[in-house]
């Protein structure tokens, strides 16, 4: 199959030159060739929850969620950018290297981290706001997905942590998975024994619940 060179032709000759370059190949090719659209590039952004912390290679987040795209018919290749103890600030830091991998779309899990260490979650939503902002303005569809505070720290820091999550996703127009986390956390069966990272079982359950969602994201353009 022929992937379509047309995005790079324009790039170096320009939209006008590249149409008339295209049509020569069609010519050229004749009328029983098709252009292949290229896989969709979906970007990881996020924490431990993503990188597969204490679990074997096979068994993370991106490679169950890679074998379930594929499964239901998915062509995705994954750029895996989610870094063990990474906060939101620190996600915001790398966002100009995961960028330079031409992500199509994005989904984006960060804040654990942030409410572990009590951090201040308006800085939180100001840090997550510059990621989705960028992310859109560079044409590309996200997916957030969100997290919760832990309950030690206060409803009134509960409410504002989760709020800011809903106010990006209302800002940007963005999907909004609300918790990554759902239907594993606090279940010792989905959970390794620091009762805060998803053992293998937890990640294929949290792949199960997500991956329509994914699946969405993946049908939409820029």
């Amino acid at each position: 199959m022929l992937v379509n060179p047309l995005a790079k032709l324009s790039a170096k000759y320009g939209a006008s030159m590249a149409s008339r370059l295209a049509l020569a190949l069609a010519l050229m090719l004749g009328p029983g060739a098709a252009w292949a659209a290229p896989p969709a590039r979906l970007l990881l952004l996020g924490d431990s929850l993503m990188s597969g912390y204490g679990l074997a290679p096979e068994a993370g987040f991106a490679q169950n969620l890679a074998r379930a795209l594929a499964k239901a018919g998915h062509a995705v290749s994954l750029i895996e950018g989610a870094v063990s103890g990474d906060t939101v600030s620190g996600g915001r830091q790398r966002l100009d290297w995961v960028l330079a991998e031409r992500p199509t779309h994005a989904i984006v899990c960060l804040g654990g981290n942030d409410g572990l260490r009590g951090l201040d979650p308006q800085r939180s939503e100001a840090d997550l706001d510059a990621i989705v902002g960028r992310l859109r303005a560079a044409g590309i569809p996200v997916l957030l997905a969100g997290m919760r505070a832990p309950p030690n720290l206060g409803r009134d820091y509960g409410a504002r942590f989760a709020g800011a999550y809903e106010r990006v996703r209302v800002k940007h127009g963005v999907a909004l998975y609300p918790f990554f986390l759902d239907g594993v956390a606090a279940d010792p069966a989905f959970n390794q024994a620091d009762g805060i990272h998803p053992n293998a079982r937890g990640i294929e359950r949290i792949v199960e619940r997500i991956l329509p969602h994914v699946v969405t994201l993946l049908g939409q353009g820029g």
